[in-house]
């Protein structure tokens, strides 16, 4: 029998964030369908508490975690530059270092260019 790795390899965990639901699934259903990411959740109760344009801002926001590889983020991030209704979104990155063997080919197949 043949052993599967494990190794996430090109495989990202991109973290943004949304100022309600309905943008929220707006966004996460139009990359998945533009196959920029395989999968997104959407996390509700978020408190985000930043420095903005001098002052300390206290903001109520949905979290989305986006499963991606390397070779989209250049795509990833011009896409939501361009889509998301934040003046500057948050859009940072994590590289996963293990994942189920099954789970992490079904990313990898799901996004364009792989």
């Amino acid at each position: 029998m043949e052993e599967r790795q494990n190794d996430a390899g090109s495989i990202i965990l991109a973290i943004t964030t949304f100022p309600n639901q309905e943008v929220a699934r707006q966004i996460g259903t139009q990359i998945v369908e533009a196959q920029l990411a395989a999968c997104v959740n959407i996390l509700s109760g978020v408190e985000s508490i930043y420095a903005w344009k001098g002052k300390v801002e206290c903001e109520s926001e949905l979290l989305g975690l986006i499963k991606t590889t390397n070779e989209n983020w250049e795509a990833l991030e011009k896409w939501m530059g361009k889509h998301h209704p934040y003046e500057e979104p948050e859009l940072i990155a994590i590289s996963l270092e293990k994942g189920a063997a099954g789970y992490l080919d079904w990313v990898k197949s799901s996004v364009a260019g792989d």
